[in-house]
């Protein structure tokens, strides 16, 4: 069992989601984001309601890349092992390239590949160190095919992740690291990414896809789509239909 888990962009949404499960599981959690009050709410409910784990905070920017490395090495030295890293933080700004926001778009390509690739450096140090580990990279269902207007941008950089996923495990099966890798496609979950979109098909509440994701991330996949219906057979279909048939699928 991966006792010591940390989360990145833990402070709501998906990551806060997703530790409130692996809570109720007694896992140890390591929790980092840049809104620390929200963090620090979390962890005096956690530990009220859970009394035997133990729940660290720290605030983190991921774009600033010295401290992904920096707070990483912290939660090893203060929890003793960490054993598995779910890289979670992400943003969705964008729009249609050249509308004039540019600044929207590059924000979200630095935070989604760019810093996902510095906490995927950082927690393979500290598992490689170890000899052992789970590196959890979240994507996206948009990964799969290029996509219009806001989502152009977003799509671009979780197919990216999901790119740099697969290579890490390539690297480690070639170098026989018994290091596991997973990288987990989520469908349409409500969480504050898209709280404003509405009338989206298959989109569930929040609770039930972070308990999804947890019970995905638990079987330490290559690769999983959450939830797995409807979400593997559109992946299927996406990757295989004409791009304006595509798009009909929402």
């Amino acid at each position: 069992m991966r006792k010591t888990i940390l989360i990145t962009g833990a402070s709501s949404g998906l990551g806060e989601g997703m530790a409130r499960e692996f809570a109720k599981q007694g896992r140890n959690l390591a929790l980092c984001a840049r809104r620390t009050e929200r963090l620090e709410g979390l962890k005096q409910e956690l530990e009220h309601q859970y009394p035997n784990i133990k729940v660290s905070v720290k605030a983190l920017d991921v774009n600033k890349h010295d401290d992904v490395f920096a707070v990483f090495k912290a939660f090893k030295e203060e929890l003793g092992s960490i054993d598995r890293v779910i890289v979670n933080a992400g943003m969705g700004k964008g729009a249609s390239l050249g509308t004039g926001y540019f600044y929207a778009n590059v924000q979200t390509a630095q935070t989604n590949f760019v810093a996902a690739l510095a906490q995927c450096e950082a927690a393979l140090e500290i598992f490689r160190e170890q000899n052992s580990g789970h590196l959890v990279t979240i994507s996206s269902i948009s990964a799969l095919r290029g996509m219009p207007r806001a989502m152009t941008v977003y799509a671009a950089t979780k197919a990216g992740l999901l790119a740099l996923t697969e290579g890490i495990r390539a690297d480690l099966i070639k170098s026989r690291s018994p290091i596991k890798v997973s990288a987990i496609l989520p469908g349409y979950i409500r969480s504050e990414i898209n709280e404003k979109v509405k009338n989206t098909p298959f989109m569930i509440d929040t609770e039930t896809g972070c308990r999804k994701l947890v019970q995905a991330i638990e079987k330490e996949p290559v690769q999983a789509f959450v939830p797995g219906w409807p979400w593997a057979l559109i992946g299927f279909l996406m990757k295989r239909l004409p791009l304006k048939w595509v798009m009909k699928l929402g």
